[in-house]
């Protein structure tokens, strides 16, 4: 077991390097659709990525969060692209009001047009896409301790496909992104982007040793009783 702790303390270390490398490096374009059922969180997980679109308005969810400004929720939008595809965008964070947090009302599920609609409104009113850069992130599956109840409207993780299908969307992105901070001043109850914490728990090494120490003092008390059995009995 020792060894295995020292195998996972490198590949963790290795993983860290990764998405630090990731997390710092210039925005790519996020994949487009064709690219969706290659991507996995190992090697596509908080990559800096930008892309352009048109947010599906009243199709927002709020996914409960704690952060150390306090209880709020995330806003995930999808956000309608060019190419037909939809993206789920973390717009940020929202801190809960003194009542603290409490699930919303769910919207209306959208229509089967509703991107399509959308994109061409945008075009006839000359409305440029909307751009967001950001961190791409693979969905969240639903909570052990705490269920997503898309009938209540109730959010725990960020689950994309569990919400599209509650907001009766068509297929989305296997993924979400944090969008990056907006610059300049938030009006007043708008999402705070650039949140995302980028941190791994890597305890191996302390296991690695917590079971060396183990097997050592096996072998000790191993040595010891072999020892004792060679001894002669000693005459009363």
């Amino acid at each position: 077991m020792g060894t295995w702790q020292i195998f996972r303390l490198q590949w963790k270390l290795a993983l860290i390097e990764r998405v630090e490398q990731r997390v710092h490096a210039a925005p790519v374009a996020a994949p487009a659709s064709a690219q969706w059922p290659q991507l996995n969180a190992e090697a596509d997980d908080y990559r800096r990525v930008q892309l352009s679109g048109v947010y599906l308005q009243g199709s927002d969810t709020q996914v409960l969060a704690s952060l150390d400004r306090g209880i709020g929720y995330w806003v995930l939008t999808p956000l309608c692209t060019a190419d037909g595809g939809i993206v789920m965008v973390n717009r940020g964070f929202i801190r809960a009001g003194s009542g603290g947090w409490a699930p919303q009302p769910a919207p209306p599920a959208a229509a089967a047009d509703a991107c399509a609609a959308a994109l061409a409104a945008a075009r006839l009113a000359g409305t440029a896409p909307v751009g967001v850069s950001g961190l791409l992130r693979m969905g969240e599956a639903s909570g052990r301790l705490r269920q997503n109840e898309p009938a209540r409207n109730y959010w725990y993780t960020r689950d994309v496909q569990a919400i599209a299908r509650a907001r009766g969307l068509p297929a989305v992105a296997p993924y979400f992104v944090d969008a990056d901070a907006v610059a300049g001043p938030l009006a007043e109850g708008q999402p705070i982007g650039g949140l995302t914490v980028v941190s791994f728990a890597n305890s191996h090494l302390v296991y690695a040793v917590t079971w060396f120490a183990l097997a050592l003092m096996v072998a000790g008390g191993a040595a010891w009783v072999v020892r004792e059995g060679r001894q002669p009995p000693t005459n009363a």
